[in-house]
């Protein structure tokens, strides 16, 4: 049997393009040889439509894109993930669904059973979870569709699961000999190794080949990687789709030939594709060609500027230094040492006069150290959030902010100034990560494309004389570990502790994260590209009215 990956880069609500995209992927497979072809999860309509799934025009017509789809599979098998309307009169009005059909006939559906709400997930407030399962024979092969979370609940693999049923193994025990698995999986850190020891440990200890196909590209800020994988009986990856990219290719079960293409072994190397991918995406799906990015030369705007032209051509970014009275000579001449590495335009647009205006009108004393003033400091953020944003006002610019997790985490950050913006590109990323990520990026190139000179120097807000974050912030290697703990993990501050770390610094750490001040600063963030578990975004809430705080009783 020969089975196709059609792993599509959908846009939510783009039914038209969505549609053409499977009806090629159905072209291809049938120029291939192809018995199947498997379409991700909710390939139709976009899985992150959000509550685009409770409006009744939708919901009314949701099965109409699939009547267009149906007669393209003369000759073939199609597993295609959509919507179904459910016509009971109780529970949610949709079906999380894959429609299986077969030489131009629709038999059928497998309807999602789990429906996680957890992280950025929220299926239940869309859909109505499926009590039965279905089986189906197609050229003597008996195919069990699981439905993304369906196929996420293995007793054998998970030591820890959500859920008492595991509707895979249900599909087993009914007789399926092929499991075939749709998703829209989000990236994270580490996911794609998990993906392919999950598929291969199923399929070995059940003796059953598995086909996993997963969602590729970016929608707002979740990343879905593709990466997608068919393995044999054996449990080896015989087809392994390339990441971050649109893959339509074929293989024959029975090939027994070894797969590894897609995947990397490199954490840093994912999350740099990742990014990319998150940004040219958000651009284009928004209809921008060209962004702008104030640029600082320190490492933050350095990452976020070289990532963007990675994504969206040197040609469509523009690079605008802001000096005021209290930049360093290198925040210019580093920042155009960049600029000419990536061949991109710049500007220098000084905010010197205007801050001198302001402070008189405002009766503000010139800050003489940092943290003495903080209105006046904030006050050239400020500014300079009001240039980069009348310039993507007047050139209809796409603004990336350039904002790194651990500053955002405790607050250090403007408000209305470097929280401006359209995309926040790595409001997800640590600074020891985005550090990683710039020498990554001159090793893979083999020459200096970040200039050394910014990966080396100390970080500074430059907003006072002789600023530097560490008068403010404990070093970003103390804070790192015990940030990605928390958030990642889910660590409490005690759990933190014990793993070794300082108490004093968990504690005040934590407690700045958990601040009204800053989830307030939080909630005001564009959307942020995410790339790690219960990331700040929608993947993590929090009030911002509250008066929890860690103690050493927590």
């Amino acid at each position: 049997m020969k089975v196709t990956i059609g792993q599509i880069n959908t846009t939510n609500g783009d039914i038209e393009g969505n549609v053409a995209k499977i009806l090629d992927g159905i072209e291809k497979a049938k120029t291939d040889g192809s018995d199947l072809v498997v379409f991700p999860e909710l390939a139709i309509h976009g899985y992150t439509s959000q509550d685009w799934f409770q409006d009744h025009d939708i919901i009314r017509d949701c099965e109409e894109p699939l009547e267009r789809i149906i007669p393209a599979t003369k000759g073939i098998t199609a597993i295609v993930g959509t919507i179904r309307q459910n016509d009971d009169n109780d529970g949610r009005r949709l079906f999380n669904a894959a429609a299986l059909i077969h030489d131009g006939e629709l038999l059928g559906f497998a309807d999602k059973t789990l429906l996680p709400e957890y992280d950025v997930f929220d299926d239940p407030r869309y859909f109505e979870p499926s009590e039965k399962r279905n089986l189906f024979e197609i050229n003597g092969r008996k195919i069990g569709i699981a439905v993304c979370e369906d196929f996420w609940n293995d007793k054998t693999f998970w030591e820890d699961r959500l859920y008492d049923v595991d509707p895979t193994d249900e599909l087993i025990e009914m007789g399926a000999d092929l499991i075939v698995s749709v998703n829209a999986s989000p990236f994270n850190k580490g996911k794609i190794k998990l993906r392919c020891d999950m598929v291969a440990h199923r399929a070995r200890t059940e003796k059953i080949p598995i086909v996993f196909v997963n969602l590729v590209g970016g929608n707002d800020g979740i990343i879905f990687d593709g990466a997608s994988l068919i393995a044999d009986e054996e449990g080896d990856i015989i087809l392994q789709a390339k990441a971050f990219e649109e893959f339509v290719e074929t293989v024959e079960l029975d090939v027994r030939k070894p797969d590894s293409r897609g995947i990397t072994g490199n954490e840093i190397e994912t999350i740099r594709r990742a990014l990319i991918l998150g940004i040219r995406d958000y651009a284009h799906k928004n209809r921008f060609q060209k962004a702008v990015i104030a640029l600082s030369g320190g490492i933050d705007s350095t990452l976020v500027a070289t990532l963007a032209v990675e994504a969206l051509g040197a040609e469509n970014v523009l690079c605008v230094m802001m000096p005021s009275p209290f930049s360093s000579e290198g925040s210019i001449t580093h920042s155009e040492q960049l600029v000419e590495n990536l061949g991109c335009e710049s500007r220098i647009e000084p905010i010197s006069e205007a801050f001198e205006v302001l402070l008189k009108q405002l009766e503000f004393q010139k800050p003489k150290k940092g943290g003495e003033n903080l209105a006046a400091e904030n006050m050239q953020s400020r500014l300079r959030g009001l240039i980069i944003m009348a310039i993507s006002n007047a050139e209809g610019r796409l603004v990336l902010s350039t904002g790194n997790k651990s500053e955002l985490a405790v607050g250090y950050c403007t408000l209305y100034g470097d929280t401006n913006g359209g995309l926040a590109v790595i409001g997800d990323v640590l600074k020891t990560e985005a550090y990683a990520i710039a020498r990554r990026i001159n090793d893979s190139a083999g020459k200096e494309i970040i200039p050394e000179v910014i990966i080396d120097k100390a970080p500074s807000a430059e907003l006072a004389p002789d600023q530097l974050d560490s008068d403010s912030l404990p070093p970003y290697s103390a804070m790192d570990p015990i940030l990605k703990l928390y958030f990642e993990n889910k660590l409490s501050p005690k759990e933190i502790i014990d793993e070794g770390y300082d108490e004093e610094l968990v504690y005040t750490l934590l407690n700045k994260v958990e601040s009204s001040a800053n989830e307030f600063k939080r909630r005001q963030l564009p959307p942020t590209l995410i790339v790690s578990k219960n990331a700040i975004g929608i993947g993590r809430r929090r009030p911002i009215t509250h008066k929890y705080r860690r103690t050493k009783n927590t």
